[in-house]
């Protein structure tokens, strides 16, 4: 999913279903010390809405390791 598309009225059960084909199934089975990482923003609210897990931009991890 692209930028803003799943959070359109019509299209956000539907971005929904396709976080639970695989990608928050795979969140949800990783321990909660596990960094998640995701570049775009609505990606990163869709992330947690689905899994209440809150992904980081890479950006923002790669600071905290350097850190």
């Amino acid at each position: 999913m692209a930028s803003s598309f799943g959070y359109e009225k019509e299209h956000y059960d539907i971005s929904m279903q396709m976080g639970e084909d695989i990608l928050f199934p795979k969140i949800r089975a990783t321990n909660s010390e596990t960094a998640i990482a995701d570049a775009g923003t609505s990606c990163r609210h869709q992330i947690f809405d689905g899994t209440n897990r809150k992904a980081l931009h890479p950006v923002t991890i790669l600071r905290a390791c350097l850190k």
